[in-house]
Order: structure tokens, then sequence, then C-alpha cells
């Protein structure tokens, strides 16, 4: 059974959370990349249709420092973070039943990835950056490659592919170094600030994680909060072992 939780905002069930979750699947194609199985699959539900990207636990690779068969619930913890922070822009992202069995749906972005790192910096907004490097430091993100961050037509910038997240060990790979041991941006520290101070949120939270992921690795999420709020910057990372590869 998929996790809920009290006080979430209400457009965590709209329409497109509603297809993900009871839309009939059409058509099911292996997209051909990634290290896991990846399928692009087309749903139907009543009067609403479209397409979304299907991450099936019986597709994982298994990792060496992971638990095997828990990446899609990292993909919908991650989602569901997003959702009680208020960013970054995660499309929405369910756990339900396949053609290959349980796993992670999420809707498909009509969006492009940056064709390098000087296209990235400049046209993505620094402060949606810097929300995405304090994301990924709370959830430690393992693997915030370049093609992880999407524009879509409008210009709106996307993060997806966060599976591996939520290690208890110190894991953060990502191509946005250049946020390391500077100051947080006082809105986001609002932000955080905010969200550990909602207590029926936090509770929300911790009880949906606690259904996708260990108790070990909620206590983790929790202090890394409570770092980034006492220490108010960023973690200074290793620039050889805290980069993602490839990059992009």
């Amino acid at each position: 059974m998929e996790p809920t939780a009290a006080g979430w905002p209400p457009n965590l069930l709209s329409a497109a959370h509603l297809l993900l979750k009871h839309g009939e699947i059409l058509r099911c194609e292996d997209l051909g990349w990634g290290s896991n199985y990846t399928f692009s699959v087309d749903l139907r539900f009543e009067d609403e249709s479209g397409r979304a990207v299907y991450k099936p636990r019986k597709g994982e690779r298994p990792l060496w420092d992971f638990p095997h068969g828990t990446l899609y619930r990292r993909e919908f913890g991650a989602y569901l973070v997003s959702k009680a922070l208020g960013w970054p822009s995660i499309a929405p992202t369910v756990i339900r039943n396949g053609p290959y069995g349980v796993g992670s749906v999420q809707l498909y972005l009509d969006s492009e990835p940056p064709r390098s790192m000087r296209d990235l910096l400049e046209k993505c907004a620094d402060l949606d950056l810097a929300r995405v490097a304090a994301f990924d430091f709370l959830t430690n993100n393992a693997d915030r490659k370049a093609g992880h961050l999407l524009r879509d037509q409008s210009g709106a910038l996307w993060s997806i592919d966060h599976g591996l997240c939520f290690n208890v060990v110190p894991k953060v790979r990502t191509v946005l170094l250049h946020y390391c041991s500077e100051p947080i941006p006082d809105p986001i520290l609002a932000d955080l600030d905010a969200f550990r101070s909602n207590s029926e949120l936090m509770v929300g939270v911790t009880a949906a994680l606690r259904r996708l992921i260990s108790e070990e690795e909620i206590e983790a999420f929790v202090r890394r909060l409570a770092w980034l709020l006492e220490r108010k910057s960023y973690p200074a990372l290793d620039p050889y072992r805290s980069v993602p590869w490839p990059p992009f």
C-alpha cells in the first residue's frame, strides 16, 4: 500500500496523481538507458490520459551500498519530501504495480536536459539551483548528474532520478559543487525552518518515510536537517570523490 501522511498540500492528490495511481497502462516500452530498467508507459484513467516513467523493483541493479529492491521507494520518498518543503519541483510520483511488478511511476516531463554545465548555470535561476543543492544534502542524494535537471517549455526547472537517496552514510555526489561551503540563501533557510517547526508535517513525513526506508535512515535525515539550520551553509565536499560519473 502506498504511504500517506498528514498535512500534505492538497495538490498531492491532483488529477495527475490519480492518473498515475489508478490509470490503466496501455503501453509499456523499454527506454533502453540507465543502470536500471526504465520504461515509458501510456496511462488512461476516466477522461485523463498521459505518459509516465515506470521503474520496477525487479529492474533494479544490485548495489553494495543500498539495500536491494529499495530504489523505487527512495524515488517516492524524495517526492514526498519535496512536496512538504515546496521545492524542488519533482513531477507527481506514486508507487504502484505495473507489467513488471511494483515500482515507482512518475509523470513524464516534456523537457530537455542541459547541454553543458555552462548551459545549466546560464539558463537556470540561481535560487532554483541552490534549492536543489540543499535538497540533495538533506536527502543525501548520491547521483545529482546535470542530466537529472530538466527545463520545461516555460523554462521551469525540474529534478528527476532520486533513487539513490536517504543513505545513512554521507553519499552526496553532485555537479553543483560550486555551492560547497557557501552560505545557504535566506529564503531556503526559512523554508527549512518552517518545515522543521511544523510538527504535524514532520510527523506526517517521518511516518510516510518509515514505510519506505529504515529508521536509521530517517534519523539521519532529521540530523541533516538540523545540521543545515545550525550551520546555515552547504557542506564542504571532496571535489574528486563527490562528483557522479558520468556527470551528465
